[in-house]
């Protein structure tokens, strides 16, 4: 039994390797949906069925924590898995929670009310699905009060990304900062809601300016899974890793070994 990471394509791979040098004990298995990449494009019904099929698929793999590597996943997804009810033993988690605790300095398990914060102004990067969903905005309201959140849906981005066109990533990267700060001049800091975007984290702290606070979600989803792994033990198994995709395993392996700089094999899921 591993540990598994889901994403839509490759962005999940930020997240995987900061857990894999933060719990360098833990065996994870990662799921790429690289056949339907990117989510961030389909409507929340198409994303839940995607999502939930991924993670049974995982679960009959063996892992019984699964990690929503994919932050439209999670905002299309996770709620609804939860509350349906899932099979005794399993879990499911997203990639929300940890950044916004982050950003509103909050432990884990700090249920008091919401709360004024430091950071009034707030840019969101995020999919077009992300941002549609609102889902950022909704949990950040159990957490805090009086929080301008700006989001831009930064279209066409993944698709570059996952194409391993890094030239059109960055001058899109460019554009839709300069359509936020248009809207936002002067946000204190800048969510990158997407598992993918920081693979491109120099160029977005680049266009926002060095006063710009930036929020990116491997390490703080890997301290937040080091977190969990602690009180719930016997969720971390004993598996091997393993790396799967629904696409073309030769070239989402070459993709893989280009982001992580080492070599990633990936199989057919």
């Amino acid at each position: 039994m591993a540990v598994g990471i889901f994403d839509s394509g490759l962005g999940g791979l930020t997240v995987l390797d900061a857990a894999q040098k933060r719990l360098p004990d833990v065996d994870f298995l990662y799921y790429g949906d690289n056949d339907r990449a990117p989510y961030g494009v389909r409507d929340a019904e198409d994303v839940y069925q995607l999502t939930k099929s991924a993670v049974e698929d995982m679960w009959d793999k063996g892992c019984d924590l699964v990690i929503l590597a994919c932050n439209t996943a999670s905002a299309a997804a996770l709620r609804r898995m939860q509350e349906g009810g899932l099979p005794q033993g399993k879990r499911v988690l997203g990639v929300f929670v940890p950044l916004i605790e982050a950003l509103t300095e909050r432990q884990w398990g700090d249920n008091s009310p919401p709360r004024e914060v430091a950071t009034k102004h707030v840019a969101l990067f995020a999919t077009p699905a992300t941002v549609a969903s609102r889902a950022f905005q909704r949990e950040l309201a159990f957490r805090a009060i009086g929080v301008d959140v700006e989001a831009q849906a930064c279209g066409g981005v993944v698709d570059a990304i996952e194409d391993g066109d890094l030239i059109l990533a960055e001058a899109l990267v460019r554009s839709h900062v300069d359509a936020l700060k248009r809207k936002m001049p002067h946000p204190q800091a800048a969510i990158l809601g997407c598992t993918h975007y920081p693979l491109m984290e120099q160029t977005f702290q680049a266009a926002l300016g060095p006063d710009v606070k930036v929020f990116s979600q491997g390490n703080l989803v890997a301290d937040s899974l080091a977190d969990y792994l602690t009180r719930h033990p016997g969720m971390q198994g004993n598996g091997a890793d393993g790396y799967f995709t629904t696409g073309d395993p030769g070239r989402v392996s070459d993709r893989a070994t280009q982001f992580l700089r080492r070599e990633i094999t990936f199989q057919a899921a």
